[in-house]
C-alpha cells in the first residue's frame, strides 16, 4: 500500500484526535494525550494557524505517523525556525521510512516559509529518535529546562 502525507488543515480534526492518540501509545502517555481532550473548536483554530503544522501519514484509511511542528519567527535576523514537537510512528510500521518522510515533507513546507532550519530535541537513551535525527541533521548537545508557570497573587 501507498503512503500518503500531508499536513493536516482545519479540516482534519478527525485526524488530529487520531494523531493524538497515537503520541499517547507512542510516548508511553496515554493520559496526558487523551484524557483531556480539548473541544473542536480548540482544535480546528490550531489547525487552521499558519505556524502550526501538523504533518500525517497515512495508508488508506490509516493513520501510521505524524509530527506537530511549530515555526518560531527570530528577532535577530527576518528569518524563522521550525521546531519539532512531537513525531511519532506507529509501532507497526517503524523503520519504515515514514519518520523520514514526515521530516522531509514538513522541510519542504519550513522552506516555503522562508524558515532556515527543522530542529527537534530527543531525550538520552532513546536511540532509535537519537539514530534518525543524527542521519538528517547535525547534533548539538544543549540542556532543556522546564520553568513553572505561576500565577499573579
Amino acid at each position: 500500500m501507498t503512503m500518503r502525507v500531508r499536513r493536516l488543515d482545519r479540516t482534519g480534526l478527525a485526524e488530529m484526535r487520531h494523531l493524538n492518540a497515537l503520541f499517547g501509545t507512542a510516548f508511553d502517555d496515554v493520559e496526558t494525550y487523551t484524557a483531556q481532550p480539548p473541544d473542536d473548536d480548540y482544535l480546528t483554530g490550531l489547525l487552521a494557524k499558519e505556524h502550526v503544522i501538523v504533518v500525517v501519514a497515512s495508508e488508506g484509511d490509516t493513520l501510521v505517523g505524524g509530527l506537530v511542528a511549530y515555526e518560531l519567527e527570530k528577532f535577530e535576523q527576518a528569518r524563522s525556525e521550525v521546531y519539532i514537537y512531537d513525531l511519532a510512528v506507529a509501532e507497526p510500521h517503524r523503520r519504515q521510512g515514514v519518520a523520514t518522510a514526515l521530516i522531509a515533507h514538513l522541510g519542504e513546507i519550513a522552506a516555503d516559509r522562508g524558515a532556515w532550519v527543522v530542529y527537534v530535541q530527543a531525550d538520552y537513551g532513546d536511540n532509535p529518535a537519537i539514530a534518525l535525527y543524527t542521519k538528517l541533521g547535525q547534533r548539538e548537545d544543549v540542556m532543556h529546562f522546564d520553568i513553572d508557570v505561576k500565577p499573579k497573587g
